[in-house]
C-alpha cells in the first residue's frame, strides 16, 4: 500500500489553464472539394446548356449554403486540471480534460490530445491503455464533456502534464477551428521508501534527549554498572540486592538516552544502469533516491536529525532537523536530484565543513567515479564515522551494450578488479562498504562502527 502524504502547507486548489484564441475557423478540405465539384458542374453545365447537370450540382450547393450558415461564432474551450498535485511511485494518478462548447451552434467534433511526461501512463478511461490516442466528443450548444485520464507514476521526480489542444470540427465538416492550446501542470512523484530498519546503537549519540543508547552515563534504561551512593543520586537508584552484600550503600548507574544525527551523502557525479520504472530495472539514481528516503524515514521516525548533502558540481545541502516536517521536505529535496554535468566538484575542505563532527555520514556512492574514494577516504581520515553504500545495480554490465567488441568483456573485467581493489583499500582507510539491500542491510556495519568510535584513539603529540 502507497504511503500517504500530506504536504507541509495547505496544497492550493487545483489549477487550471485556459487559453481562448477568440473565433477563428477556417474552411476543411471537405468545403474545398465540395466547391470545386459544385463550380465544375455549374460551369459545364452553362458551356454545354445542359440543364440536368444543374440538377446535380444543387444538393451541392444547398448543403454548402446550409453548412456555411451554422458557423460557430467562439472558439472550443478547453481546460485541464489535477486532482493531486502529488503522488508516489507505483500509484495511481488522474487528470481531467474538460471540453466545452459556449458557442449556439453544435460542434459535429471536437478532438483533443494531451502531452505528458513519458514516465506519467495518462490515458481516458473510455479508451484502450494505448496513452497516445486523443481524446473525442460531440458538443451540443452549452455542453461540457469532462475526459478522465487516468494512469500509474513508474518513477520519482518533476513531471508534467500538458500541454494539452483541442481543435473542432462545424458545420457539417465544412469548418475547422484553430487549435486551442492549455499550459502544462506539474506532478510532483516522490520516491518508494523501501524497507529499512537499523537496531544497531548509532556510533555517536549526542543530542539531549533521544532513543539510542550513550557511552555516557545518564538516565536511561540501559544499565551500565554498580557503583557506590554519592551525594546527589536519587534514591529510587539504590541497588539493594548489592547494599546489602556489602553493607554500604550503591547505586545502579545507567547510560543516558540521546538522539543523533544522521547526514545522508549523495553521490552525484555519475549515473550508470537503465531506469526502467517502478518494478522494473533500476539505474544508480533510482537506488540512491530511494534508498536515502528509507533511511532518513527510518531515523526520523527514532526522532533523530537527518541533513541531507549533495557531491557534485555545487554544495548542495539541506540543514539537519527533525520530525514530519522535515520528513516531507527531504522527499522534496530529493526531487532535484540529478547528475553532474561539468567535471569541477565541490573541494572536500568544503565539504568537510558541511559535515557535523558528531554525525553518522552514510554515503550513498555507486564507486563509479575515482573522486567518489578519495571523499571517502578524506572524511574517514578526519575522524568522522563514515558508513559507505553501494547503490550500483546488481545486474549492471558494461559490457552488455557492445557484445560486438571483443574487448568490451576483457575491460569490463579489468574494471571490476579495480573496482575491487578501490573498496579494499577503503576498508583499510576504516570506512565500510555495503550494498544496499534493503531491511537490516546496515545493522552489522553499524555495530563495528559503534565498537570502532567506542576505542580510545591515539594523540600525535
Amino acid at each position: 500500500m502507497s504511503p500517504q502524504l500530506r504536504p507541509s502547507a495547505p496544497p492550493p486548489p487545483p489549477q487550471r489553464v485556459e487559453r481562448v484564441t477568440g473565433s477563428d475557423w477556417v474552411p476543411t478540405r471537405a468545403l474545398g472539394r465540395s466547391l470545386l465539384l459544385a463550380g465544375s458542374l455549374l460551369v459545364g453545365a452553362v458551356m454545354l446548356g445542359r440543364i440536368d447537370l444543374v440538377v446535380v450540382a444543387t444538393p451541392f450547393v444547398l448543403a454548402l449554403a446550409f453548412g456555411l450558415s451554422r458557423r460557430p461564432a467562439t472558439m472550443p474551450e478547453l481546460r485541464l486540471a489535477t486532482v493531486e498535485e502529488y503522488t508516489v511511485e507505483g500509484a495511481e494518478l488522474s487528470a481531467v480534460l474538460s471540453l466545452g462548447n459556449a458557442d449556439a451552434i453544435g460542434y459535429d467534433l471536437v478532438v483533443a490530445r494531451t502531452q505528458h511526461s513519458w514516465w506519467l501512463n495518462l490515458h481516458a478511461e473510455t479508451a484502450d491503455k494505448a496513452p497516445d490516442r486523443p481524446v473525442t466528443a460531440a458538443l451540443s450548444p452549452g455542453e461540457v464533456a469532462d475526459v478522465v485520464l487516468t494512469g500509474q507514476a513508474r518513477r520519482w521526480g518533476r513531471h508534467s502534464i500538458g500541454p494539452a489542444a483541442a481543435t473542432a470540427v462545424a458545420g457539417h465538416g465544412l469548418l475547422l477551428s484553430r487549435a486551442v492550446v492549455t499550459g502544462s501542470l506539474g506532478m510532483k512523484v516522490f520516491p518508494v521508501t523501501e524497507p529499512f530498519s537499523a537496531d544497531e546503537a548509532m556510533p555517536r549519540a549526542a543530542g539531549l534527549v533521544g532513543q539510542h543508547r550513550s557511552r555516557r552515563h545518564g538516565e536511561g534504561g540501559e544499565l551500565a554498572g554498580v557503583r557506590q551512593f554519592a551525594p546527589g543520586d536519587r534514591l529510587r537508584r539504590i541497588d539493594w540486592r548489592t547494599t546489602l552484600r556489602s553493607r554500604q550503600l550503591h547505586v545502579a548507574q545507567t547510560l543516558s538516552d540521546r538522539d543523533a544525527e544522521v547526514t545522508l551523502l549523495l553521490d552525484v557525479l555519475a549515473e550508470a544502469g537503465r531506469s526502467s520504472g517502478i518494478g522494473g530495472t533500476a539505474s544508480v539514481f533510482d537506488i540512491t533516491v530511494r534508498a536515502a528516503a528509507a533511511i532518513a524515514e527510518h531515523y526520523l521516525t527514532l526522532g533523530d536529525r537527518v541533513s541531507m548533502v549533495e557531491f557534485g558540481s555545487g554544495l548542495r545541502r539541506l540543514r539537519a532537523a527533525s520530525g514530519r516536517r522535515q520528513y516531507l521536505t527531504i522527499l522534496e529535496w530529493l526531487l532535484d536530484v540529478k547528475p553532474s554535468r561539468i567535471s569541477l566538484v565541490t573541494p572536500e575542505q568544503q565539504l568537510s565543513t558541511a559535515i557535523s563532527s558528531n554525525a553518522l555520514v552514510v554515503v550513498l556512492t555507486p564507486l563509479v567515479d575515482a573522486r567518489s574514494a578519495g571523499m571517502l577516504a578524506t572524511l574517514a581520515r578526519g575522524g568522522r564515522s563514515v558508513v559507505a553504500v553501494d547503490t550500483l545495480p546488481l545486474d549492471f554490465s558494461i559490457a552488455a551494450g557492445n557484445a560486438s567488441n571483443p574487448w568490451s568483456a576483457a575491460s569490463y573485467r579489468l574494471w571490476l578488479l579495480e573496482r575491487a581493489n578501490v573498496v579494499g583499500q577503503l576498508r583499510e582507510h576504516g570506512v565500510p562498504v555495503v550494498p544496499w539491500a534493503g531491511a537490516n542491510s546496515l545493522d552489522l556495519v553499524l555495530r563495528d562502527v559503534a565498537r570502532l568510535s567506542g576505542r580510545p584513539q591515539a594523540v600525535t603529540r
